[in-house]
This record gives C-alpha cells, structure tokens and sequence, in this order.
C-alpha cells in the first residue's frame, strides 16, 4: 500500500490522481474539496473537516497501487478501510475514524431510511450494492453503538452534498494549515 507519512505526501496524492473522476459528475478532488466546505459551513471541528477533506483518499491509494485499469473492475475496493489506514501513521482517530465508517453509515442510514435511498445519486447506488447493501438490524445497532458513529453520519451528509458540479470552493493549500496542525 503507498504510505503516506506527511501532509505533504497526502497533499502529493491528491495531486497526482485527484482530477480523476469517480463514477459523479465531479473529480476526487472537487468532491474533497466541497465536502470539506460543507463541513465547515456546519462549524464542524478542524478533526470533522479534515476527515471530510480526506474521507475518499482510499480511491487515491488504490489507484496509485493498482493503477486505473482497476478501477475498471468495479470492485470494492474498500476505501474507507484503505484511507483510515493510510492516514493513521498521520492523524489521530478523530479524523481517521469518520472516515473508517462512513461508508457504514451510508449502509446504515439506507437501512433505516428509505428516503434516504431515494435520494442517493446513481453512482452511490451502485457502490451501495458493490459495498454490501443496506446494514441489517444487528449491523445497525454495532454500528449506532460505536464512538464516532455521530460524526461518520455527519461526514456522510457532507459526502452527499459534496457533489455539485461547478461549484467553486477553495484549496488544497487552504487546509495545510489546519491538516499540520492535526498531525501527531
């Protein structure tokens, strides 16, 4: 797996393969960009914002290892689990831990809610299915259990919203500051 030792190298990766798009009308890197905005606008903390910011970089890590041909496959490639691993040599569990599960609380949130379902994009639909569907009950309730559920479901809705096409927001370098001040 690439490792990522420094905001630097998270930075580098977005660099590299952040113009690539994902299966959305935009690219991993407006997608990171509007879902950290979102979070702010919300007055998340600095370790929300940042976990918003980074909550994809698992697609980065695999495409960087696997290259794109990959992605073609349509495999679960287990981002959530990738990019909280690949963060955790940098960030404390404040920021890898919303990340972890927030493709959870997307199963989650569609086992609960149907109209949550509904008003997922195509392209969530589809990786809902390859990401094993709605939560059943016992799932739901480990789930609703664990610590940082509450800001997995809120790094979620700012992953739904993060979506816009076109929508100017500011970058990368706008977040240094903040991600080295996270940093262990």
């Amino acid at each position: 797996m690439t490792k990522l030792s420094s905001v630097n190298d998270v930075l580098a990766l977005f660099e590299k393969y952040g113009e690539e798009f994902y299966g959305e009308d935009v690219t991993q890197n407006a997608h990171a960009l509007q879902t950290a905005a979102f979070a702010e606008l919300d007055d998340a903390t600095d370790a929300l914002i940042a976990a918003s910011l980074l909550h994809d970089i698992g697609h980065l890590v695999y495409l960087a290892d696997q290259g794109h041909e990959a992605d073609a496959k349509k495999l679960d490639d287990l981002h959530e689990a990738t990019g909280a691993r690949a963060l955790a040599g940098i960030f404390g569990p404040d920021v890898t831990g919303p990340i972890a599960l927030h493709v959870t609380a997307k199963r989650y949130l569609c086992a609960m809610d149907p109209g949550y379902l509904e008003s997922l994009s195509p392209a969530s639909v589809i990786s809902l299915a390859i990401q094993g569907g709605p939560l059943d009950p016992e799932g739901c309730e480990t789930f609703s259990l664990h610590p940082a559920a509450e800001d997995a479901f809120r790094l979620r809705t700012y992953d739904d919203q993060g979506k816009i096409e076109g929508l100017e927001v500011p970058g990368f370098e706008t977040y240094r500051a903040m991600l080295q001040g996270l940093a262990k």
